[in-house]
């Protein structure tokens, strides 16, 4: 089946959302049948990956986006990176890694375990959209649990939580919460 003009029509799409679009999303701007948009999208990527295209067509968040192939980021990320004020702390990051291996997980418990107050480190993990309230948890006062977000995954460019790198045993044992 030749899919040319779906495959352009999607690649135009995807090179004009500045976020991951979802499947579902695609299906209803194109007004193509779910089959015919997954058969296109892995069309487009396998072209992309086989050329010298400096973009690859990548799974993010359960979406998917243009992004420009790693090997050219080097000379990219000067004009097109985030700036340094966008940029996380040690601190932010260690806190964010702890929430995003150890979720649900209550303050207290990222206090336990980075063994410092995390109250700033949430705040600012929530202002940015990183983490997000998911519920309370059924101990005494009903503390709140805090996850990753959409955002987490896009910014990290991840498919799903699963595809977090796995930790080693000394690592793993960190991220564990002392009674």
């Amino acid at each position: 089946m030749e899919l040319e003009k779906e495959e352009a029509l999607l690649e135009a799409i995807l090179f004009l959302e500045s976020s991951p679009i979802d499947l579902s999303s695609l299906v209803k701007i194109t007004n193509l049948s779910k089959e015919i948009v997954l058969k296109a999208i892995d069309s487009i990527k396998e072209k992309l990956a086989n050329t010298d295209r400096g973009l690859e067509l990548s799974e993010i968040g359960g979406g998917y986006q243009l992004i420009p192939k790693i090997e050219y980021w080097e000379y990219l990320k000067g004009k097109y990176g985030k700036k340094n004020e966008n940029r996380l702390s040690r601190a932010a990051i260690e806190t964010l890694s702890i929430v995003a291996y150890s979720q649900p997980i209550t303050r207290a418990e990222i206090e336990n375990i980075r063994g410092v107050a995390a109250d700033n480190m949430i705040r600012l993990l929530l202002s940015r959209k990183l983490i997000k309230e998911v519920g309370k948890k059924d101990i005494p006062g009903k503390p709140v649990t805090y996850g990753t977000t959409q955002e987490f995954l896009t910014l990290f460019k991840l498919k799903s939580i699963s595809d977090l790198p796995k930790l080693s045993d000394t690592d793993s044992k960190r991220f564990e919460l002392n009674a």
